[in-house]
């Protein structure tokens, strides 16, 4: 049959179609296809030459290497700092607690000894605030260098700045000699809260930096046992053993001018005058609500 293909594919003058079909079917494609087979078969062989005959670099070995090394490093600092997140934050949360029931029993005895006291006739007096609240309502014109260098003391540099103060009896008595220039009292736990809480600033390598986070106190004054806010606010507030350095790192607050403003004619007055100037008592806590 492939001669009688042939004798026609060449004999006849215009080959049909057909006849074409069939000559390729039978002759062309299988020719075709052992020499793509045999194209395949050598190339693979060359390319299994090649890989047998090259090595991979040693500088690309030991770079691998390393890159996995740091790879598995860092998967492993980020497991420990999740699981030290997830510690802290557990920390923080039995820290609050502790300190709001000793709060609570603070309060509860404070009321136990004022109604024993008005049972038995008597009055009872509460122990002398240990911290005050300090805030600058003038500006530098016309402050004496005495008042100037106290109130550099007190970090109150800028009009509106307040800071906190451990009252003994060497501060009390800078106190008197700046009470023209600010304005002091003793503010509640609440008002230590919102302080810290909205306009709260710590001082990391003499940067000013917000505390949005506990890891900043913590990187601040970790050394000392003060690791979230409730550490901070209660060290503060109870004037603790490690009052300075908690004090220290808390930025002076930067206040507004309250709502509703100072009054022009009554600002330089002694607050017991009617004026805004000196020692207001209890009073300090509704000033810093219209600052904040």
């Amino acid at each position: 049959m492939n001669s009688t293909i042939q004798h026609l594919y060449h004999t006849t003058p215009y080959p049909t179609t057909t006849y074409r079909r069939l000559w390729c079917a039978l002759f062309l494609r299988p020719t075709l296809s052992s020499f793509h087979a045999h194209y395949c078969s050598n190339i693979r062989s060359h390319r299994h030459f090649v890989k047998m005959a090259l090595k991979v670099p040693e500088s690309v070995l030991k770079k691998q290497a390393t890159q996995a090394k740091i790879a598995e490093q860092a998967k492993q600092a980020s497991y420990e700092a999740r699981q030290k997140k997830r510690q802290d934050k557990k920390d923080a949360i039995a820290a609050a607690e502790k300190y709001s029931a000793e709060y609570k029993a603070t309060e509860d005895a404070a009321i136990a000894n004022r109604r024993q006291a008005k049972a038995q006739g008597g009055f009872y007096v509460p122990s002398m605030p240990k911290l005050a609240l300090i805030i600058r309502i003038r500006g530098t014109i016309g402050v004496s260098p005495k008042a100037k260098k106290i109130m550099q003391l007190f970090r109150l540099r800028q009009i509106h700045n307040a800071t906190f103060v451990k009252l003994n009896e060497s501060t009390i008595r800078m106190l008197r000699l700046i009470e023209p220039y600010v304005t002091y009292g003793y503010p509640s736990r609440s008002t230590v809260e919102k302080l810290i809480y909205k306009r709260g600033f710590g001082k990391l390598n003499k940067q000013r930096i917000p505390i949005a986070d506990n890891s900043v106190i913590e990187e601040g004054v970790g050394s000392v046992g003060i690791k979230c806010c409730a550490d901070l606010i209660h060290e503060i507030y109870t004037v603790g053993p490690n009052f300075k350095e908690a004090n220290n790192f808390l930025w002076p607050f930067k206040l507004t001018s309250p709502r509703g403003g100072f009054s022009n004619k009554t600002k330089l007055v002694h607050f017991l005058e009617g004026g805004e100037a000196g020692n207001r008592g209890e009073e300090i806590n509704k000033l810093v609500k219209r600052m904040i």
